[in-house]
């Protein structure tokens, strides 16, 4: 694997301030190396199955975590959380779901499709 290459971290969050939350959340525990971050769920695909813009990264170079905002534009948390875990290349990333909701259905339907963790956005 490349280092100019490796992302430990996927950060998938369409809210600027969640998003800056997370990153000093992150950096002050000093895990702010590596992070790529994707705005929506069809992004966060493109990144992760290496299409579209990322089609010059190699899946291999998968990050060691994902962490995945439940309600995405274009491609909802659930439907990547779906994806990752349906394809026997990507199954294995860690996710921890990063959501507001305190839904019952929504953590449910998280740990039903495989999420790690589901926690409470800032909640880091």
């Amino acid at each position: 694997m490349n280092q100019s290459n490796i992302v430990e971290i996927l950060l998938v969050e369409d809210s600027l301030e969640d998003l800056e939350l997370t990153h000093r959340s992150l950096q002050k525990a000093n895990l702010g190396n590596h992070i790529h971050t994707t705005r929506d769920g069809a992004e966060a695909l493109d990144f992760i199955f290496c299409e579209g813009a990322y089609a010059t990264r190699r899946i291999e170079d998968t990050p060691k975590l994902i962490l995945l905002d439940l309600k995405l534009p274009k491609v909802d948390g659930l439907e990547v959380l779906q994806r990752i875990k349906a394809d026997p290349r990507t199954r294995h990333i860690p996710i921890v779901m990063l959501t507001s909701s305190k839904e019952q259905t929504d953590v449910v339907k998280s740990y039903h499709l495989g999420v790690n963790s589901y926690r409470e956005a800032g909640g880091l």
